[in-house]
């Protein structure tokens, strides 16, 4: 019998696993931990909460983890409750998922003023994931502003964009709905430091924008370069620019009937947030000229008003003691996977954060394939650990308070239960709540 452990239960764990299962059948016994005592990572705390259709993805999930050889083990923080030299002990192999928790520095003066949020903290929020549900930002100004040009930016302007009812059908957690309801948020600005030609957003969620009930997006005709130089893009950044085309194209009387404004603030720099009293108050913006695909300082500098700043500028693996980690890049180090004899990483702990969730499944299979040839080879020895039995008693001798799968199934059942009229849920923030749902 082989044994696996798999530290993260979003969708790299899970892919995993599922590798796991069809390469080895019945010969293996895989445990997926996470510190929280609900899992699928970021399809529960990431994915923004108006996109249900993306969510449905778990349900595959929850195939691989209802099968007998899959095991979910919540509420167990690696590093803290067991190391990695303890797992290592007593599993064949370790791999670890964990994602990319953690926001990328902004790195400018000022990033620590009051009101400035990153984006993992600030989605984090909204989804209710319990690090982040106290949170509490002061939606009362009248500007804020979206740092990035990607996806998780289009999700940040348009939650902060939306009636109350606009969030019918979604799990929006109840403390965000209500301050986002009272917002006088009126104008949301996005930053980015290059041009149209240059987002990282994909049309279908920037086309979104142009379809809001009280937000209408702005786009300056002069950021956009010749439209005959739109043919050398690729077909899915082709089809975004074209939406900012009709997006600059929106008659000033039809803008002027919706009284929130999303504006693209394109060839803009930030290099300093201002503030008064401890909160933000602006942010110092140089103006830029794409140069061979980057920024290049034009020395030109202005101060946009902001009185509320969230950094979508991309995030970082959260190091382990006693693992190779790669500061610049913000992943573990590794080779295609292997970390060190037994040790492997696979999704954005292997790559950093890119791609989508469905790039982590040739990830996930592509490391079992690893795992095999060194099982085979005789490098991560000869089957004699004790895997999720040896845990289990590891787990008694401490009094770790494991979360199960069936567990977790009572939680949701709690949270579905508690759901407010047309929502799929409403969601547990605190850990405490969860543990006590599940009786």
């Amino acid at each position: 019998m082989r044994h696996i452990a798999i530290i993260g239960s979003g969708p790299a764990g899970y892919y995993t696993a599922e590798a796991a299962q069809k390469s080895f059948g019945d010969d293996v016994r895989v445990d997926i931990f996470d510190c929280l005592p609900v899992p699928y990572g970021l399809i529960r705390s990431g994915v923004a909460p108006d996109h249900q259709s993306i969510k449905g993805v778990s349900r595959r999930y929850e195939q691989v983890a209802l099968t007998d050889n899959v095991r979910f083990v919540g509420n167990v923080t690696v590093g803290k409750d067991i190391s990695i030299e303890e797992l290592k002990g007593l599993y064949d192999a370790v791999v670890l998922a964990t994602g990319a928790p953690k926001d990328r520095d902004l790195g400018i003066p000022g990033a620590d003023l009051g009101n400035v949020f990153g984006s993992a903290a600030f989605v984090g929020w909204y989804n209710g994931h319990p690090q982040f549900a106290a949170l509490d930002p002061d939606l009362s100004g009248r500007t804020a502003v979206v740092i990035g040009m990607g996806n998780v930016a289009l999700d940040v302007a348009r939650i902060l964009s939306k009636t109350p009812q606009e969030f019918a059908g979604s799990d929006i957690v109840a403390h965000a709905l209500d301050l986002l309801a009272a917002s006088n948020i009126e104008r949301v600005v996005l930053l980015g430091r290059r041009g149209p030609h240059q987002i990282m957003m994909t049309p279908k969620e920037l086309g979104e924008l142009g379809k809001l009930e009280r937000a209408s997006p702005h786009v300056h005709r002069g950021d956009l370069p010749p439209e005959g130089e739109d043919a050398l893009l690729e077909p899915g950044l082709r089809k975004s620019v074209t939406l900012l085309r009709q997006f600059a194209a929106i008659p000033e009387d039809i803008r002027a009937e919706k009284p929130v404004a999303i504006e693209f603030a394109f060839f803009a720099q930030p290099v300093e947030l201002q503030g008064s009293d401890g909160k933000v108050t602006g942010v110092v913006v140089e103006e830029t000229e794409v140069v061979r695909g980057k920024a290049v300082s034009t020395g030109r500098r202005d101060v946009l008003p902001a009185d509320l700043v969230v950094a979508c500028i991309g995030y970082r693996s959260v190091p382990i003691p006693g693992v190779p980690f790669e500061e610049r890049e913000g992943r573990f180090a590794n080779d295609e996977g292997r970390i060190m004899p037994g040790l492997y990483c696979v999704g954005w702990a292997r790559r950093g954060p890119s791609g989508t969730i469905g790039t982590n499944r040739p990830d996930g299979y592509s490391v079992v394939e690893k795992i095999a040839e060194d099982l085979a080879s005789g490098a991560l020895g000869h089957g004699d650990r004790k895997g999720r039995q040896g845990f289990d008693e590891l787990a008694e001798t401490r009094q770790l308070h494991v979360v199960t799968f069936r567990d977790w199934k009572k939680i949701e059942e709690a949270e579905e239960k508690a759901a407010r009229e047309g929502a799929p849920r409403e969601k547990f923030v605190d850990v405490a709540a969860m543990i006590r749902a599940k009786g």
